[in-house]
């Protein structure tokens, strides 16, 4: 791919401006996502932290979740992080009645899996995929991947075995927030497989 690519950030709810600010410092050409004609620009999607549960309300009425899954059948490569990674699970555990996700990544997730704001923490992780410097991870009442299919393979956990990021051919998944922490590594990882496609 010639050029800065474009990337999306789904722009429904959640911490949408620091994505944008670490995308733009990686050199990303960057669009707001509301609206299908906005995810046919893009050649990567980062679905954001917020609610889960709101995203995927809103992402069905303004018409992006049909055009989203397609997207991730076709390949589109995408990173989603905290409430993203709840988004592109299979299967949840704890959804709020009727909630869905979009699907893609081989993993079974319990949302708000480490308690309440409150009970927010930081931890450093061994993530081998990145190298060897450590990853120092911010959990916001952060999900956690339960179950992990064949399909999909393990990034990192934490030091009690709860795994915390999942990778699965252009999908990149993970509990906490690297954009508030300066880790841009995911962010790296995720425009290395849009320039890849």
């Amino acid at each position: 791919m010639a050029g800065n690519p474009t990337v999306g950030v789904l722009a429904l709810q959640g911490d949408v401006r620091e994505h944008e600010r670490v995308l733009r410092d990686l050199g990303a050409d960057v669009v707001r996502v509301r609206r299908p004609e906005e995810l046919a620009q893009v050649s990567g999607l980062v679905i954001p932290g917020g609610e889960s549960s709101v995203i995927d309300k809103l992402s069905r009425l303004f018409g992006l979740q049909h055009p989203i899954r397609e997207a991730i059948r076709d390949g589109m490569p995408m990173l989603g992080t905290c409430a993203g990674l709840i988004m592109l699970a299979d299967s949840l555990v704890d959804a709020i009645d009727g909630q869905e996700s979009f699907g893609g990544l081989d993993v079974v997730v319990r949302r708000n899996a480490f308690g309440r704001q409150v009970e927010s923490f930081e931890a450093v992780l061994d993530v081998p995929a990145l190298g060897p410097e450590q990853v120092r991870a911010a959990f916001i009442r952060g999900p956690v991947i339960e179950h992990v299919g064949p399909e999909a393979a393990v990034l990192a956990g934490l030091d009690d075995g709860r795994v915390v990021a999942v990778e699965q051919g252009a999908l990149l998944g993970i509990s906490f927030h690297p954009e508030i922490t300066g880790e841009t590594r995911f962010h790296e990882r995720f425009l290395a497989a849009v320039h890849a496609r």
